[in-house]
């Protein structure tokens, strides 16, 4: 982007108000380790600044001034205003489904469950609202030739609500009957009731246990379950094999470059893993207390079970260990193997956005943004490990990486500084050795 910012020797006017003890910090440092001092003002308010004053806000999403931002070619944001195409898990899946019909060699192709969409408020409505999922109705047909006493040969499909997040209302199930259960099971039991949730819901509270709010309740996702997964035991108790997802942190910088931070976290379940057929209960304490063995989203844990679930990516071990009831044929190299899928993953998702849902995410020439990519690595029938694009978050929850690796996020917005803020204003990034943000892609969206 060709604007005044970046020949304009002015410094940057940058406001810093994350709201996030953990992060703020992170980001000053950032700065101050990454521009020359000279180069940037902090201010408390863009406010009453005149319109050709180079600006950097790096706020939350709702107190971005998106007036200064869309009208002032000058001003850098930390967000972009619609992203709708990538971090809502129904949109994110037409955005693939509808790549992969275009560009059936895509990367998404291996690189994303096919997944099955649909709307529902009650589980009374259910019927309705699966008539075209013939996915979902084929598999079922399928799991009933095989027959209760049989579950493990069952094909299981795991169930999503499109706009939850920390892994709220996340359920498993093999048959009608059991998706039908869990709808019941939130179904409210009067009308007294519904009228309470609605309170709730338009004052912004969660409804407890799950912690949904209830308009969350009606766009969901159901895809094939990942089965086997890759298990391995972790940072605190090799003993025990458990299920991990790998966050990946994800820039993305104008109309568009995206980079992939190569530092990774890798977060493990609270439980040693367990096939779905062998989770059974009769309580919901039972069924939330089983379904820690399936969910790796550490923001969920007890303050106990996240101790030791949180470790680097490319500590993990070299050699796999035998994994129970799959046969893994990975070499020693396997991270490279699953980093190289992530990053094929990733550039085509975000090309797939921009490109195939551009009505969705509309990227901005003077906004960059931070996403949390989560990736899960399964066991194919051939022994390899392949890699799967589990969802994509704004506004990552730094703080689940902890204080022992608080310098990763930090050389994360070192990064940051160095591929969106110091380009678009014209400085020179003061870098001390080379960052470990990775470009995946760079196209040009014609957005001036």
């Amino acid at each position: 982007m060709a604007s005044a910012a970046q020949t304009s020797d002015a410094p940057i006017h940058a406001l810093i108000n994350y709201e996030d003890p953990y992060v703020q910090p992170l980001i000053l440092s950032a700065l101050k380790k990454r521009l020359p001092s000279a180069s940037y003002k902090l201010v408390d308010s863009i406010k009453d600044l005149p319109s050709s004053t180079p600006c950097l806000q790096f706020v939350q999403y709702e107190s971005i001034d998106w007036d200064r931002l869309m009208s002032h070619s000058e001003s850098l944001a930390n967000a972009y205003v619609i992203r709708k195409a990538l971090i809502r898990k129904h949109y994110l899946s037409t955005t693939i489904a509808n790549w992969i019909t275009k560009y059936p060699d895509s990367a998404l192709k291996r690189g994303a469950k096919p997944s099955v969409e649909f709307e529902v408020d009650y589980a009374e409505f259910l019927d309705d609202a699966l008539v075209e999922a013939w996915e979902l109705k084929e598999s079922w047909a399928r799991n009933e030739e095989v027959g209760e006493e049989e579950k493990e040969k069952r094909e299981w499909w795991i169930l999503k609500p499109g706009m939850s997040d920390r892994g709220q209302g996340i359920r498993l199930f093999s048959s009608e009957e059991e998706l039908t259960a869990i709808f019941e099971e939130w179904d409210p039991e009067s009308d007294d009731e519904e009228e309470e949730e609605d309170a709730r819901s338009d004052a912004g509270d969660k409804d407890e246990g799950d912690g949904i709010i209830t308009s969350q309740l009606r766009h969901f996702v159901a895809q094939p379950y990942i089965h086997p997964p890759l298990l391995l035991a972790p940072p605190g108790d090799a003993t025990q094999l458990r299920k991990f997802h790998i966050r990946t942190y994800v820039l993305a910088s104008g109309a568009l470059k995206v980079f992939v931070y190569k530092p990774m976290l890798a977060l493990f379940a609270a439980r040693p893993y367990a096939a779905p057929w062998e989770t059974d209960f009769e309580s919901e304490e039972e069924r939330e207390d089983a379904m820690r063995a399936h969910l790796t989203n550490t923001c969920i844990q007890e303050s106990g079970d996240r101790e030791g679930s949180v470790g680097l990516f490319w500590n993990l071990p070299d050699d796999l260990t035998s994994q129970p009831g799959a046969e893994v044929n990975a070499q020693s190299d396997w991270k490279e193997q699953v980093f190289a899928q992530i990053k094929a993953i990733t550039g085509a998702t975000f090309e797939a956005a921009a490109r195939g849902m551009s009505i969705h995410f509309q990227p901005l020439p003077n906004a960059f943004e931070i996403f949390g990519l989560d990736f899960m690595v399964g066991i194919e029938e051939d022994g390899s490990v392949n890699t799967y694009l589990l969802e994509v978050n704004a506004f990552p929850d730094f703080r689940q990486t902890g204080d022992e690796l608080s310098d990763m996020i930090e050389g994360l917005f070192e990064g940051v500084v160095d591929e969106a803020i110091a380009p678009f204003f014209g400085k020179a990034a003061e870098r001390k050795g080379e960052n470990e943000m990775v470009k995946v892609l760079d196209v040009d969206l014609g957005r001036r």
